[in-house]
């Protein structure tokens, strides 16, 4: 035998029948922190300290070194295949 039963509720209906916690006030507060934490940490990046950050000078340098090395190697194949 099989029975079936379909009950029309909202989410706030289901959650207050099964006992669950309406948990939407914290929530709330939780993403109002996130979000004041966001503005803060983004007021104080600027451009110029962005770029710094992602492309520390040691980083730079690193580069710069990968790039000779390339167009050394790139130089000396270009020598032999002549």
């Amino acid at each position: 035998m099989k029975v079936t039963i379909d009950i029309e509720c909202t989410p706030e209906e289901a959650r207050s029948f099964l006992g669950l916690p309406d948990i939407k006030p914290m929530q709330a507060k939780m993403m109002a922190d996130f979000e004041q934490q966001m503005q803060k940490g983004l007021s104080s990046m600027d451009p110029e300290t962005l770029a710094k950050t992602w492309f520390g000078t040691s980083n730079i340098k690193a580069v710069e070194e990968l790039q000779k090395a390339f167009w050394l190697q790139m130089m000396g194949k270009a020598g032999q295949g002549s």
